[in-house]
C-alpha cells in the first residue's frame, strides 16, 4: 500500500457535460492491483499465475474480498451487507475499493494530460498484441510509485456508474490489456452491474477511514438518491435494467 496525502482531483461527466472538483483527505492506495496470489492466500483458492492481476471479478466479489482481506489482517471490515445490498462505513480502517475520485487522482499523480507518460511506456493496451493481462510491475510507474493504474486490466470503483441511466452499475477505471489507447486513458469511465464479470476487469485495494456517516472521498449516499439511485427519482421513459 503507498500513502498518498490530501489534494483535489476534477471528475469529468461526459454524458451530462458536467465538472466537480473534489477535494481529498489523506489515504492509502495499492501500489499494484491485487494478484492471482493475493487471491489464493486469503480465499484459499488456485493461482495459476501468481503475478498476474486478478481479474474476472464481479463488483460484488472484489468488495467481499476487501472484507476477507481486513479479516486476515484483523482489521475492521468496510462493509457490511443486507442480502446483495452492501453499505460503506465510511470510519472503517479495512480495506476497501477507492472512490472514483481517489482512484483518478491516484492515477494522475499530478498530471493533467489523458495518460501520466507515454502509453507505450506505462500501460498494456491492444497495441501491445496480448491476448490476457501480463504480470504486474513491467510498465513505469507513475509519480505516486504506482504500476499498471492504465491499461492491463480495468479496476472497480466503489462508485454508482450513472443510476438515472444505468441503474445499479458500478465504475471501472483505467483500460485493459485489449483496448486501444483512447479507452486507456485517466478519465474514461465505464462500469457494469454488481453480478457482472469480465477477464479484463480486476481491483485495486484502498484504506482510510473518515469522520461522517455515509460520505466521504467525493462519495455520498444523498449524492447517489438524488441522482437517481437507491430509490430516488428515474427520467421519463428511464426502464429498469434486468
Amino acid at each position: 500500500m503507498r500513502s498518498l496525502p490530501g489534494g483535489t482531483v476534477t471528475l469529468h461527466d461526459a454524458r451530462r457535460e458536467q465538472h466537480r472538483t473534489v477535494r481529498l483527505e489523506a489515504f492509502e492506495i495499492g501500489v499494484f492491483a491485487v494478484t492471482e496470489e493475493q487471491f489464493a492466500e486469503v480465499l484459499g483458492i488456485p493461482a495459476s499465475r501468481p503475478r498476474h492481476p486478478a481479474r474476472d471479478l464481479s463488483w460484488l466479489r472484489a468488495i467481499r474480498f476487501c472484507n476477507a482481506a481486513s479479516e486476515w489482517e484483523g482489521l475492521d471490515p468496510a462493509y457490511t451487507f443486507d442480502g446483495e445490498e452492501a453499505t460503506w462505513h465510511v470510519d472503517s480502517d479495512g480495506y476497501r475499493l477507492p472512490t472514483e475520485a481517489e482512484w483518478e487522482f491516484a492515477c494522475r499523480a499530478g498530471s493533467t494530460g489523458p495518460q501520466y507518460g507515454p502509453i507505450p511506456e506505462i500501460a498494456w493496451t491492444g497495441a501491445d498484441g496480448g491476448s490476457e493481462p501480463h504480470d504486474i510491475g513491467l510498465k513505469l510507474p507513475n509519480l505516486h510509485g504506482l504500476f499498471d493504474t492504465l491499461g492491463n486490466v480495468w479496476e472497480w470503483c466503489w462508485d454508482l456508474l450513472d443510476p438515472e441511466r444505468y441503474d445499479d452499475y458500478r465504475v471501472f477505471r483505467g483500460g485493459g490489456f485489449a483496448d486501444d489507447s483512447w479507452s486507456v486513458r485517466a478519465s474514461v469511465r465505464r462500469g457494469g452491474a454488481p453480478r457482472m464479470h469480465h477477464d479484463d476487469v480486476g481491483m485495486r485495494l484502498a484504506r482510510g477511514g473518515f469522520d461522517g456517516v455515509d460520505s466521504a472521498q467525493g462519495w455520498s449516499a444523498q449524492a447517489d438518491v438524488e441522482r437517481g439511485g437507491r430509490g430516488g427519482p428515474h427520467p421519463i421513459g428511464w426502464t429498469r435494467r434486468g
